[in-house]
């Protein structure tokens, strides 16, 4: 009984922000309004490009890919985070801890894979601008889709099949407001040098690569931008970049800084490097609808007339 118990352990303890549990209430006021906004945005985001028919081009078809995504992960970790710090509920079974990890990690590999998809569409739009509706067919896009979730569910699942097998007899209490693959590894009194070395496999055969891939293909760009004749054109060509550029910093430079932080900043409080993982996995959900509906001048045409209408009736 006690071996089972140690490899099916009835719940984790998310202890929430180590150190700060004076301020827990305080804390979940801005990341309340974060989730908020996040949700909103998405969601007026999602609607506008499913009605309005104008939208309906292989750009506004990764973005509302985006926009799922993002509420998939905000939706995974904040609201957990609210009842911990609200209510008081740091309590989650052991099979909603791997599902809360299963879909974070998901969502992050999934939303890099999307920029990737959206770096190349731009490449085919400004490189190749007259044969952008033949190489970007509905047909292309849904296999890209599907390869993009196929890849991402395929990679993360083994990590849910890599906790199972360890034992967790020591403790079940997480430091954390969110279970994560390594972390909760950290609790098992087993050798998880499987998990680390997987943990780290992960990032290299996704989040890096697509972000070599996505440098390579705004070198491409860039050439192109600067071999048009006129100074009006490049502008223009630029600008249907910039959305997509603000978007690619806001989600790999923390990303990258958090990675970063965790490995070699030894020095760094880790109530600090915890809080910093929520505002990660909050703002740019947050930040992304934003973004779009200012740069991008069909989404910001297609908001206003939806709420003059709204005014109007």
């Amino acid at each position: 009984m006690y071996n089972l118990s140690c490899y099916n352990p009835s719940s984790f303890i998310l202890v929430g922000i180590p150190g700060l549990e004076k301020f827990h209430m305080w804390i979940g006021i801005p990341f309340c309004v974060i989730y908020v906004v996040a949700v909103v945005g998405n969601c007026i985001l999602l609607y506008l490009i499913a009605t309005e028919h104008s939208l309906h081009e292989p750009m506004f078809f990764f973005l509302s890919m985006l926009a799922t995504t993002d509420l998939l992960l905000s939706t995974a970790t904040v609201p957990k985070l609210l009842s911990n710090f609200w209510l008081g509920s740091q309590e989650i079974t052991f099979s909603g801890c791997l599902t809360q990890m299963f879909f974070l990690h998901f969502s992050f590999v999934v939303d890099s894979a999307i920029l990737l998809a959206m770096a190349f569409d731009r490449y085919v739009a400004i490189c190749f601008p007259l044969r952008y509706t033949t190489i970007l067919t509905p047909q292309v896009i849904v296999k890209l889709m599907v390869s993009v979730v196929v890849r991402s569910f395929s990679i993360i699942l083994p990590d849910v099949f890599l906790l199972k097998r360890l034992p967790f007899c020591r403790t079940h209490t997480i430091p954390h407001t969110y279970c994560e693959h390594i972390g909760v590894a950290r609790l098992s009194s087993a050798d998880i040098s499987i998990n680390i070395w997987y943990g780290f496999a992960v990032p290299l055969m996704t989040v890096i690569s697509d972000v070599i891939f996505i440098a390579v293909s705004y070198a491409f760009i860039l050439r192109a931008v600067f071999q048009l004749s006129s100074q009006g054109a490049r502008q223009k060509a630029l600008s249907t970049c910039g959305s997509h550029v603000c978007v690619i910093l806001m989600f790999y430079t923390p990303a990258f800084f958090s990675i970063l932080a965790h490995r070699f900043g030894h020095s760094v409080p880790r109530n600090v490097l915890i809080l910093f993982a929520n505002l990660y996995v909050a703002i740019p959900p947050a930040l992304n609808p934003i973004v779009y509906g200012v740069k991008t001048k069909q989404i910001q045409d297609k908001f206003i007339l939806l709420f003059s209408l709204k005014k109007s009736q």
